[in-house]
């Protein structure tokens, strides 16, 4: 998994998301997801690069296309690593609480 920072910046943008909603149905080529919406290609093709830099897509060429896969596992393991974020500073409020 890339670094937590890398994964909440990926995730910080609305079309990224929804890239991400998209690809939750199953792996789309770069054309079928650039379809859904009204921004240009290249920009697209930006917003996967951002998103498999940060590990949340991974892409595979298939002859003359390139087919983006949501990793779901990523998103799983940044869930977990915000629950023990917010478990420890859950603990750490209760033992400054305690006299």
């Amino acid at each position: 998994m890339a670094d937590i920072s890398t994964t909440l910046a990926a995730l910080s943008e609305d079309t990224r998301r929804a890239i991400l909603t998209l690809l939750r149905a199953g792996s789309k080529t770069a054309g079928e997801i650039a379809a859904e919406f009204s921004q240009s290609k290249p920009t697209i093709s930006h917003h996967l690069k951002v998103l498999e830099e940060a590990g949340l897509v991974r892409s595979e060429r298939r002859g003359t296309f390139v087919v983006y896969t949501l990793q779901s596992n990523v998103i799983e393991d940044l869930a977990q690593a915000i629950l023990e974020l917010s478990a420890e500073g859950r603990r750490k409020r209760k033992s400054k609480a305690t006299p």
